[in-house]
């Protein structure tokens, strides 16, 4: 099994090399890169080890396994430009044979006018533009410190009369070290085969020798698309409650990343908590990316300013020994673009 997932990790690795080429904004479905979970996004998105709440479908699917009981996350965020995302997620221990999972991720926008060259104002028609991916994930503790997960994922992206479909596969491993306790997370997330646009948009009309005394300008032809890879992304983090007693937890992560069509970055988070019901976090996001909006501290913005990114807290009340409700709330900063605000409601039985 270890050699196993050391050949798969050389070979994805391998594949995701930029050879110090950014590549930015040469994948498709872009919004396979939203980050879910408010909590995950309040700790800067270093959450690739820490990945204990149902969440981790999406960050590491190996931290399924470690979730003790099953557990429903809904989402939802105003994203940039007027853009509505919203993630659901649940899991559900299977004891000795592991835990399966599965989410659910949504962008969507309202209807636009439809505006041409010809007719600047608008032609009268409207167009939308949306995404969805729905995935199915299986974890198992493999030993009582390792734990591996495996997610598939069905991707489609649609504008207007276009639309491009693909899958994806994630694999995440976790490890326990005997080191304070210290959690080394691994995964790889949306492997798969390039993306296409396809749809009648593509159709146009040519009159394929104008010169020649009559010819036909109503000749039907389509334009050739070309396909996009997906977004890969290499994640390999530390995380580990640095001081812990009764009634308090200070957990700290750090994520290093390694994008197909980015340059690398760092992600660090912390988080306290208080008698596990009172929560606050701080992270700084994508620290060492050049040319970043975001803002942040030893590169990003290049201001060189040191401020956080991003900030949450949450609240978490046990109603009865099977049922909790988890309520959190994260603010990520987006330099001149602003802010993002997430909301996630968890509830654990």
């Amino acid at each position: 099994m270890k050699r196993v997932l050391i050949t798969i990790t050389l070979i994805l690795f391998t594949t995701t090399h930029s050879f110090a080429i950014s590549k930015v904004g040469t994948t498709a479905a872009q919004f396979l890169k939203i980050g879910a979970g408010a909590r995950a996004i309040g700790m800067g998105s270093a959450f690739v080890a820490v990945a204990n709440d149902v969440s981790a479908v999406y960050w590491n699917p190996a931290g399924v396994a470690r979730l003790d009981n099953n557990e429903v996350v809904l989402l939802h965020t105003e994203w940039l430009a007027d853009v509505s995302y919203d993630f659901l997620a649940a899991s559900i221990n299977m004891g000795n044979m592991g835990a399966i999972g599965f989410s659910i991720t949504s962008v969507s926008m309202d209807e636009m006018e439809v505006r041409t060259e010809l007719e600047p104002e608008g032609t009268g028609e409207f167009f939308d533009a949306g995404d969805i991916a729905a995935s199915l994930c299986w974890s198992r503790n493999l030993t009582d410190r390792f734990s591996i997960g495996f997610n598939a994922k069905y991707i489609r992206q649609k504008i207007w009369h276009m639309s491009a479909s693909g899958f994806a596969v994630d694999v995440g491993t976790m490890f326990t070290t005997q080191f304070n306790g210290m959690r080394i997370g691994m995964s790889i997330t949306n492997f798969g085969p390039n993306m296409k646009m396809s749809g009648r948009d593509a159709r146009d009309y040519i009159d394929v020798n104008p010169n020649a005394i009559g010819s036909n300008d109503q000749i039907p032809a389509y334009l050739s698309m070309d396909s996009w890879s997906l977004p890969i992304t290499f994640r390999v983090g530390a995380a580990m409650d640095a001081y812990k007693d009764p009634h308090n937890c200070l957990t700290i992560a750090l994520d290093a990343l390694h994008p197909n069509d980015n340059s690398e970055s760092v992600n660090f988070g912390l988080e306290y908590g208080f008698q596990d019901w009172a929560f606050i976090r701080l992270g700084w996001q994508s620290l060492f990316l050049p040319d970043d909006e975001r803002g942040s501290f030893l590169g990003g913005s290049g201001s060189g300013e040191a401020y956080p990114t991003n900030a949450g807290v949450g609240f978490s009340y046990s109603f009865n020994p099977n049922l909790k409700i988890k309520l959190d709330y994260a603010y990520a900063d987006f330099g001149r673009l602003e802010n993002t605000q997430r909301f996630s409601l968890g509830i654990e039985f």
